[in-house]
């Protein structure tokens, strides 16, 4: 004999009882086991049957409640399936899902506006790595914090990028006892002292440069006096192009040096991950300014290639703008590496380094095409108009031969 038994998710809000409606009470005193943190099960000290505390991972969680034949309240904070528990227990357990108000939402309500144009994002629990591009440009920004990544953290991080375009409001323990919300400077939410439960908002005052796919060369921070290491900007947006990049690609940038390519690459993909190598330090320097001022946050390292890439995640596009001696061993893990439906873009300046490229992908199993790019920049002359060639550069995109690539 089968048994049934009814397990119901609840989302509950920092005001314990009074958050929930009559019926969902009554299921709670009904039911005979609740299962919730610690917090949420205080608000229940008279419950009769018996109380399952939600403590670290969730796996052994679900295990022990598929198992569960007595009818079961699972607990949690505002809306379960906001950043919850709950998108993880609903796809693993059978249960009602029953929410309560997220505390973004209780949080823009406070402030007095409507958040359907808002973009949503959490850094509770997850590295603030990343953010800058995610959110540079837009207008409204509602964010999870947690104990590391504070009010305080953030507003580091984004002064950091000069995003000093944005203002904060902060809505502490929303619905508790010691509720509070208040407008902060970046300045003054670096320096206040905010409780552990809060929702950030930042709302953007004043319209910031914003920078459009194919960056003039000049706007880079370059080595000086011998400028020119860098991709330059048609080919920059020709190679991109090449990459095939999507929203949330993992990106590597192999001998960056101003970072150029994995800016571009980073804004493509704000969702995703840039990981750049560049074994000369004061081209990494530049590299590292370049970000702050286009608000990209890669993680690039000192170091020549292949060594440092294998603290890298496989990626989904690998950019090679410069090779030292080692090619066909750097190919060869690239190639190794590689997600599947990835592209590997290489720019030769030489047509060694061309014939060299295309042996090893070959040796890969590797498909290449090739694009030739031979661009000139028109020059006034006194009242006429004359073109200064850029050096010709071969673009090689080389992809598994199975993968069907258009």
């Amino acid at each position: 004999m089968t048994l049934h038994r009814s397990m119901k998710l609840i989302g509950i809000g920092d005001n314990g009882l009074a958050s929930l409606f009559p019926q969902y009470r009554q299921w709670i005193e009904d039911y005979e086991v609740l299962v919730g943190g610690e917090r949420v099960l205080d608000f229940f000290p008279h419950f009769t049957g018996e109380k399952i505390m939600i403590k670290g991972g969730l796996s052994a969680l679900v295990e022990r409640l598929s198992e569960e034949t007595r009818n079961t309240i699972i607990l949690a904070s505002g809306d379960p399936l906001f950043y919850g528990v709950g998108g993880y227990l609903a796809k693993k357990l059978d249960l009602e899902v029953y929410p309560y108000m997220s505390s973004v939402q209780l949080a823009f309500a406070k402030m007095g506006e409507s958040w359907q144009d808002a973009y949503v994002t959490s850094i509770h629990g997850r590295p603030m790595k990343g953010l800058a591009q995610r959110i540079d440009g837009k207008k409204k920004i509602a964010l999870l914090t947690d104990a590391e990544n504070s009010p305080n953290a953030l507003a580091r991080y984004l002064k950091h990028f000069g995003m000093t375009e944005y203002r904060a409001f902060v809505a502490e323990n929303l619905q508790g006892e010691d509720e509070k919300c208040d407008w902060y400077s970046l300045d003054e939410m670096e320096n206040a002292h905010f409780s552990p439960l809060n929702v950030v908002i930042l709302q953007q005052t004043v319209e910031p440069k914003r920078y459009t796919l194919g960056i003039d060369d000049e706007e880079f921070s370059q080595r000086k006096p011998d400028k020119g290491l860098i991709t330059k900007k048609e080919i920059r947006v020709l190679s991109l192009q090449a990459m095939q990049l999507q929203q949330d690609s993992v990106i590597w940038d192999i001998g960056t040096c101003t970072g150029s390519m994995a800016i571009e690459a980073g804004k493509l993909a704000p969702e995703g991950e840039v990981y750049a190598v560049e074994k000369n330090a004061p081209d990494l320097e530049n590299c590292l300014h370049n970000q702050q001022k286009f608000r990209v946050d890669i993680t690039a390292i000192h170091s020549k290639a292949p060594e440092g890439l294998d603290h890298f995640p496989d990626p989904d596009a690998i950019f090679i703008g410069g090779t030292g001696g080692e090619m066909v061993e750097l190919l060869q893990l690239c190639c190794n590496r590689l997600k599947p439906n990835g592209r590997i873009v290489l720019n030769a300046a030489t047509i060694e380094n061309l014939y060299k490229a295309v042996e090893a992908f070959k040796a890969c199993d590797f498909a290449v095409d090739i694009l030739q790019a031979q661009l000139a920049r028109s020059k006034p002359i006194l009242d006429m108009t004359r073109f200064v060639p850029l050096n010709p550069i071969y673009i090689i995109s080389a992809y598994r031969k199975e993968e069907n690539h258009d």
